[in-house]
């Protein structure tokens, strides 16, 4: 995609040469980027969401009676530029934004919220939509159609059509206040994590890193126009490098400028996030919740706060008393290393990894250093990513030169199933830069549905440092972990199978998403797998076989930190979307204070383990649609580690498993009840154990 003044590639005034008012005449419908510009994005989403209000008019307006094929099924036909174009919009505003684009996403982000409410707030529509629902029972529809109209029905409801009509106006205008504030908060995170980046001038300090990740640092800073190197900051508060930095004072600058990531006068976040929790908590009173977070879990598989509380509540005191017992042993550590006895959140992962290192048995666990040359990105993504979905899934991937993605860095795969049909195809984009914003993620440019005749185009997105031309990528286990992680998403969306576009992939409950990229993390350490991807990138040959069984031991003294940092984020979550809109102020009052009461009541103020995230950069639940589910990723796990055992259960006929998990799962989408999905894979409700004992939570 080139970025091209507004003015630029537009014939007439809507546009009529623009790529978006048609399907993409490339394979599987892939965006043609090399004919998008900056000037297409507003006369599409003009005339997308013009189009579709005319689409929606009619349904609504229709005087033949409401019919499953001329309310609902018309509905799902609806809104095709829309879609286009706001699929590769919002594919952009994520991976390679600039102030341009920031200036469109502003304007239209209001604007975008108010063209959904005009149709989920549309009376005639929803009488339709209301009128077949009372009638479901008698349409004779298969069960993806009756859950369709469920689905459609719900969203709905809890989008407030049935509210009077005063009412409905006061939604209208907390939804375009919170479409602008999450916007702005995401522009004033991604100014702040590049504004937090460390810069280091004596090359000394930064001891301990691998010769590449020394360069990537270099490049990082000189594209900047930086002398020195300078280390750029993830999403996460936890920073890679300090599992690696042998100089304590920089360790103790990175994680500072991590946690204080949100609070400088020119990014300070607070006022957004005081805005924001005070909007969904007025808009959960109007839709009939006391709080955002029951309004929130009573569409989720856990179901209520109560539920929710109860399960969490079980992980939290087993992890705080490893952490104090794995504490312990680290800060003797610290002392044996520099005689020094004061201990702190930014030594906790550099001694973890050397505490664990060392092994108390006969094997050690894994040596970073050691691994490092091991794990080359190509290598790991194509034998051992890939690899893995062929052996699980009996998939197969070819490289695409042919199609381009939206940056130079993408790279594109075609997907293929175990005879040759076409799956899809995988776009992969994992170096981090200006416009990125941090972490890992998937999207799709287009969903499956065999309604629209669409086969899925998907993007796995990561922040890897860039290293100098012509040095290979060297990836840490942790990045090994987000590769496969990312591409259980993928995979969730490449062997979608249903009908309908609204339920494809993805498109299920919050906190069940997140549950079969966590199952595909557990390939990443295979030890078959591993013989075949992790190669040292200069000799070839493979991971030494007593790393490998390293790769195998249960949790070391970081599991129990990375226990207690997820769950304090989980709490802070909590906490914000529970508060009435009374209580807010005084919370925002002192963030800082209203974090330590919060963490404290539950147990998990542990001076040493700071929060996953911190109010003030928390992207997901104020800028990436999961307040009140944060929660998700551990719920999701529950599911992944009972599952992960299933697996293991299966290991001699991987592929007869995965065909069972991908017919049962990963292909049905959200055409029908995903507990219900779980239950009959499994035999029976998910239970905890396999977490706890994955987690070193429960003996045996």
């Amino acid at each position: 995609m080139t970025h091209e003044s507004a003015s630029a590639g537009v014939t007439g005034p809507t546009g009529t040469d623009n790529p978006f008012f048609t399907a993409s005449t490339l394979p599987y419908e892939l965006p043609p980027f090399a004919d998008i510009t900056l000037a297409h994005f507003r006369p599409g989403l003009d005339v997308g969401m013009e189009d579709q209000l005319a689409e929606v008019r009619a349904i609504a307006d229709s005087d033949v009676p409401a019919t499953f094929e001329n309310t609902i099924v018309a509905l799902e036909r609806s809104g095709r530029v829309l879609d286009r174009t706001r699929r590769v919009f919002w594919c952009l505003t994520s991976a390679d934004t600039d102030p341009e684009l920031q200036a469109i996403e502003t304007e239209y982000a209001p604007r975008l919220s108010a063209h959904a409410d005009a149709i989920t707030l549309d009376r005639a529509l929803f009488g339709r939509i209301d009128d077949l629902h009372t009638r479901r029972d008698q349409l004779g529809l298969d069960a993806e159609s009756a859950r369709l109209l469920d689905r459609y029905h719900l969203d709905f409801v809890r989008a407030g059509a049935a509210l009077a009509e005063a009412d409905q106006d006061q939604l209208r205008a907390l939804n375009a206040e919170l479409a602008t504030l999450s916007t702005e908060f995401g522009v004033r995170l991604l100014a702040a994590a590049k504004g937090a980046a460390v810069h280091v001038t004596d090359v000394t300090e930064l001891d301990g890193l691998s010769d590449d990740a020394i360069a990537a640092a270099a490049e990082a800073a000189a594209a900047r126009g930086l002398d020195g190197h300078l280390i750029e900051l993830i999403l996460p508060t936890h920073q890679p490098v300090l599992s690696s930095l042998r100089h304590r004072g920089l360790r103790r600058r990175v994680l500072a400028a991590s946690l204080g990531r949100g609070s400088d006068d020119d990014t300070d976040t607070s006022e957004i996030v005081r805005e924001m929790v005070v909007a969904r908590a007025r808009r959960a009173v109007l839709l009939g919740y006391p709080t955002h977070s029951d309004y929130v879990l009573a569409d989720r598989t856990v179901g209520s706060n109560a539920r929710l509380d109860a399960t969490l509540q079980q992980l939290i005191p087993p992890a705080v008393e490893n952490a104090h017992r794995d504490q312990v042993r680290l800060a003797e550590a610290l002392v044996t290393d520099t005689g020094e006895d004061d201990f702190a959140a930014h030594d906790w992962a550099y001694y973890a990894e050397r505490v664990d290192a060392a092994g108390d048995g006969e094997v050690a666990g894994p040596d970073a250093a050691l691994l490092r040359p091991y794990f080359e990105l190509t290598r790991t993504v194509e034998d051992g990513v890939f690899g893995a979905a062929g052996t699980v899934y009996g998939l197969s991937f070819r490289r695409r030169a042919d199609l381009i993605g939206y940056h130079p860095d993408v790279v594109v795969y075609e997907v293929l199933d175990a005879g040759g049909e076409p799956v899809g195809l995988f776009l992969g984009d994992y170096y981090t830069r200006p416009g990125k914003q941090g972490g890992a993620w998937m999207e799709s440019l287009v969903a499956q549905s065999r309604l629209l005749g669409q086969l899925p185009v998907v993007v796995n997105n990561l922040n890897l440092a860039k290293p100098p031309a012509g040095q290979p990528t060297l990836v840490s286990m942790d990045e090994v972990r987000t590769l496969f992680h990312e591409f259980g998403h993928a995979l969730h969306g490449l062997l979608s199978s249903v009908t309908y576009p609204r339920l494809a992939g993805t498109a299920v409950s919050k906190d069940f998403v997140e549950y079969p990229s966590q199952v595909n993390e557990m390939w990443g350490t295979d030890p078959e797998l591993l013989t075949r991807y992790a190669r040292h990138v200069e000799t070839g040959e493979p991971l030494p076989a007593d790393q490998v069984s390293a790769l195998q031991l249960g949790p070391g003294s970081d599991q129990a930190r990375e226990t207690i940092s997820f769950l304090a984020a989980t709490w802070l979550d909590l906490a914000w979307h529970r508060l009435t809109e009374a209580e807010v102020d005084d919370a925002v009052r002192d963030i800082d204070a209203f974090e330590a009461r919060v963490l404290g009541e539950v147990g998990l103020d542990v001076a040493t383990i700071p929060p996953r995230y911190r109010s003030r950069y928390f992207n997901h639940i104020f800028s990436s649609g999961y307040a009140a589910g944060y929660y998700s990723y551990i719920w999701s796990e529950i599911l992944d580690a009972d599952t992960v055992e299933w697996f293991a259960e299966h290991r001699d006929r991987p592929r007869e498993a995965g065909d069972v998990f991908r017919a049962e799962l990963l292909s049905r989408g959200g055409s029908g009840d995903e507990m219900g999905y779980f239950e009959a894979f499994r035999g029976r409700p998910p239970r905890i154990e396999p977490l706890l004992r994955r987690r070193g939570l429960l003996a045996g």
